[in-house]
């Protein structure tokens, strides 16, 4: 059974950071792309970043470059998401899932997501 579980998510002042981690199971993690997606309050689901199965190519939405880095850990089957210098309205919950190689075929399997929220 494929599992994916977020942890990290908590309360942070902005320009704070905050580390997220996603611990897999159940398939061959070094097989497939990850990414990152969040959903802020009443808003649709946003894609914040995607990681390659070696983690050599990363790609983060604009909104984020520059602060956000997704990394994995393949021996251990993690996928991490640093936070750097956090906005207000990011406030969100963030999941993340797991993007097969099929083009087209969307990210097939999500974790629970783990809450963020942003508070002064």
């Amino acid at each position: 059974e494929v599992q994916l579980v977020e942890s990290g998510g908590g309360l942070v002042q902005p320009g704070g950071s905050l580390r997220l981690s996603c611990a897999a199971s159940g398939f061959t993690f070094n097989t497939y792309g990850m990414v990152w997606v969040r959903q802020a309050p009443g808003k649709g689901l946003e894609w914040v970043s995607t990681i390659s199965t070696g983690g050599g190519i990363t790609i983060d939405a604009d909104s984020v470059k520059g602060r956000f880095t997704v990394s994995r850990d393949n021996a251990k089957n993690t996928l991490d998401l640093q936070m750097n210098s956090l906005k207000t309205e990011e406030t969100a919950v963030y999941y993340c899932a797991r993007d097969p190689p099929t083009v087209g075929s969307g990210f097939d399997y999500w974790g629970q997501g783990t809450q963020v929220t942003g508070s002064s």
